[in-house]
């Protein structure tokens, strides 16, 4: 449940006038634009918000993954729990455009997901199912029935894999989307076949942020969308509200102050040529759909409730008259019209009830009692009403297969409503298939009828903070995962929170493990049997399977959480630890300090006191990835670090981008340059070919002797941010590269400095760690050991 001030902010975030002016605006067109991306943050929202809040086009986001194989500069969530992260950055980000959502990837166990980068549009496309991945485009289509659609990149080399895929499939689909023959299985669920009017490409590039690098010059300009004034709302120009949106984005580092706002976007329209506007042979009006007076009423009617702003009473007068027209004509249109357009008329009959709600200040409030609610359990709703102008309102929660139907209830200002969890409710992650910017979503929402001024009008209002069924066995491990160096010969104590009845706990324990129950928990013993590898042991409680949960909390998107089963990884492996005192510098975003820890090497996590305190206790000193970006106090240490190597230290970088406070010539204690754009300095494929150039240097041959083996089992990629320029000090110690690329050999680098030492490294071993891959906890290891 929200706390006090959080439903305080929340509510001066929405203020009355800016809410009801922005209902009014959706009313203004009846055409729909869809702009399709790959990831959370690929959508161009200031153009969006220009065509929704100049144009009133209703927007449709289309994106294919959650985001879950992407970084993240906010803490240590990564893999399913970014995704959840993700997507619900992506509907805050929506919901200040005031766009839909519609997803074609549901998380990381799905086909479609965000494996990391990739440099080729027909291996994203085989990895996440061609077919697959155009189907679930056909049927947004259908579903959303776009005029116009618009991919945010080219489908040229230089550009991300994923984001030319999303095009070649966006293109591919507009045929089949219209063919009836095509995916016949859709009629069944409702949807029909649908043509989309025009297809626009990006007339700009997608090379100029420092990520990727365009080879080809994009297609001329046929179109230009310019925002001619100001949203009539806020008073922001429409890029900075975009530009507000994408601060949604925050785990992305998104979200500028651009002065001045750009107010022009060009397009190129496939096979069109030039045309005065985007709208151009686009049906703009109600009236344009078809040749009847009731159309024309309505347009006349929405025109006038969007003039009668701010007067609240008069613009419902108009609104209920153009309620009452398209009713009219839904009724008097031929069958061949309405199977053409009744979408469009359906649409601003919803929207209509939307802007009557906010015009009569109608606002409801829906609370979560408790959000630790089990399959054959309990909900408990807390419904707020401020009737504003309305004489009666009745809530009616609708809770989809997971909740036991309710009926409706009249609220005048208060309810407290007990819904029942059915006992076979699925537990599952925050991955809904779509969005809507008028409510509705989620597990549990409320629709609301309210009657005024004669009228019964409906809407949607989803609770204030997601509803999700817990699982009935929720329990934690520490440590979740064990790394244990062969020949085994270990015992290690696991605790569990909170504790279960140990004699219903049961673990698939594999050969050479036994366990024994202690107080809080049992003892693992390892015994020279256990095999090398991996071991993944599932828990079960009472012969159901256990879970852990994960909590997001942040303030930009709330709380909610990631839930998978929950097991106990073992990590059997040839590793040796040198003799080393450890410092670990870390920014937030990466779990090495911990792996640090699990590996037995006893780090010293070093905060801004330590950093400014004397440093001669310790013989390596480890940065994590993005902290020079991340910890001010670590950039001001910076000399202070130079001088410990210079003194004997050694000191380990892990990779950074170059907007990470990377400097050149001063952040490294000697020059070192990180490649840009990153496309052309990292290598994506994880089992490209590795050379060891230098087999023989210390960090190479122990205490750990490593090979080809230690690269074998790589996930995701192999580095990125490679450093591209080096000091003569430097000795690459890798080479590596993409299929049909040149060899890159800034992935490891290692130079002498006075009595120490300097180790930049652009693998993702913080990766590969998470991951239990045993090479990088054996090259992680070489690293540890003193200059």
């Amino acid at each position: 449940m929200l706390t006090s001030r959080e439903r305080l902010r929340r509510q001066a975030a929405q203020p009355y006038l800016v809410t009801f002016r922005h209902a009014l605006g959706r009313l203004a067109s009846p055409l729909t634009v869809m702009n399709t991306g790959a990831h959370p943050d690929d959508e161009q929202n200031g153009l969006l918000a220009t065509l929704r809040h100049q144009h009133g086009m209703r927007v449709v986001i289309a994106c294919s993954t959650r985001g879950e194989g992407g970084q993240n500069i906010l803490g240590p969530e990564r893999g399913g729990v970014l995704g959840v992260m993700r997507s619900r950055e992506m509907e805050e980000s929506a919901r200040v455009i005031d766009a839909d959502l519609a997803w074609l990837g549901h998380g990381p166990d799905d086909p479609v997901h965000d494996f990391g980068f990739s440099k080729s549009g027909p291996d994203t496309l085989s990895r996440w199912g061609k077919d697959r991945t155009i189907e679930r485009l056909v049927r947004a289509y259908r579903q959303f029935r776009p005029d116009i659609v618009i991919p945010t990149f080219l489908d040229v080399p230089g550009q991300h894999g994923h984001h030319r895929a999303m095009t070649q499939a966006a293109e591919t689909a507009l045929a089949l989307a219209a063919d009836p023959a095509c995916f016949l299985e859709h009629a069944a669920e409702g949807l029909k076949p649908w043509r989309v009017a025009k297809y626009y490409l990006p007339a700009w590039t997608g090379g100029e942020n420092g990520y990727y690098d365009d080879e080809v010059p994009p297609p001329p300009a046929t179109t230009t969308v310019i925002a001619r004034s100001f949203d009539p709302a806020t008073g922001l120009a429409y890029d900075r509200l975009g530009e507000i949106s994408r601060a949604y984005h925050a785990s992305q580092n998104m979200g500028h102050w651009i002065h001045p706002a750009p107010a022009r976007w060009d397009l190129h329209l496939l096979a069109g040529g030039l045309e005065p506007d985007i709208l151009a042979e686009l049906p703009t009006r109600l009236a344009d759909l078809a040749p009847h007076v009731a159309l024309g009423a309505a347009d006349a009617a929405l025109a006038e409730a969007i003039a009668s702003f701010p007067d609240a009473r008069a613009a419902i007068r108009a609104l209920l008259a153009a309620r009452s027209h398209i009713g009219e004509a839904q009724s008097a249109l031929d069958a061949k019209v309405l199977d053409l357009h009744d979408h469009r008329l359906a649409r601003k009959l919803v929207e209509i009830d939307a802007a009557i709600a906010a015009a009569a200040n109608i606002r409801v409030y829906v609370g979560l009692a408790s959000a630790d609610v089990v399959p054959g359990g309990s909900v408990d709703l807390m419904v707020e009403v401020e009737p504003g102008l309305a004489d009666t309102i009745a809530v009616q929660p609708i809770g989809g297969a997971a909740l036991d139907p309710a009926g409706p209830v009249e609220v005048e200002t208060r309810a407290n409503l007990t819904l029942k969890v059915r006992a076979d409710a699925q537990i599952t992650n925050a991955f809904a298939p779509d969005w809507s910017s008028l409510g509705g979503n989620g597990t549990l929402w409320l629709s609301v009828t309210a009657a005024l001024i004669g009228e019964t009008i409906s809407f949607s209002v989803d609770t204030e903070e997601q509803f999700q069924v817990q699982p009935p066995h929720s329990l934690t491990l520490a440590p979740e995962a064990l790394i244990i160096p062969l020949p085994a010969e270990a015992s290690h104590h696991v605790a569990v929170k909170p504790q279960p009845d140990l004699t219903q706990m049961a673990l698939e324990a594999p050969q050479g493990v036994e366990f024994t129950a202690e107080t809080d928990g049992f003892r693992l013993t390892a015994t020279p049997a256990l095999a090398p590898g991996r071991h993944s042991l599932p828990v079960r409680i009472a012969g159901r399977v256990a879970h852990q949960v994960t909590p997001i909390a942040y303030q930009h998107i709330g709380r909610t959480r990631f839930v998978k089963p929950l097991a106990l990884d073992i990590l059997a492996l040839d590793l040796t630890l040198p003799k080393s005192r450890i410092g670990y510098i870390g920014g937030g975003s990466d779990r090495v300090g911990h792996w640090l820890d699990r590996m037995g090497a006893n780090p010293t996590m070093l905060e801004a006191d330590a950093l400014s305190g004397s440093l001669a206790e310790f013989d390596t000193i480890v940065v994590g990835i993005f902290a020079f970006g991340n910890r001010p106090d670590l950039a001001a240490a910076a000399p202070r670090l130079h001088h410990w190597v210079e003194q004997g230290g050694h000191l380990v970088t892990l990779y950074h981008r170059p907007t990470d406070g990377w400097t050149p010539e001063t952040t490294p204690p000697r020059r070192l340059v990180i490649g840009s754009p990153s496309l052309r300095w990292r290598v994506t494929n994880p089992a490209a070919p590795v050379t060891v150039l230098a087999p023989d240097h210390k960090l190479l041959a122990g205490p750990n002797a490593i090979t080809q083996d230690d690269f074998a089992g790589w996930d995701k990629e192999r580095g990125l941010y490679f450093a591209s320029d080096w000091d003569k000090a430097y000795q690459p110690l890798l080479s590596m590269h993409d299929e049909g690329e040149n060899p890159l050999t800034g992935s490891m680098l290692s130079a002498e400095i006075g009595k120490g030492r300097h180790t930049h490294t652009s693998l993702v071993l913080h990766h590969q760690l998470d991951r239990l891959v045993p090479g990088a906890f054996r090259i992680m290891a070489n690293l540890l050991q003193p200059a």
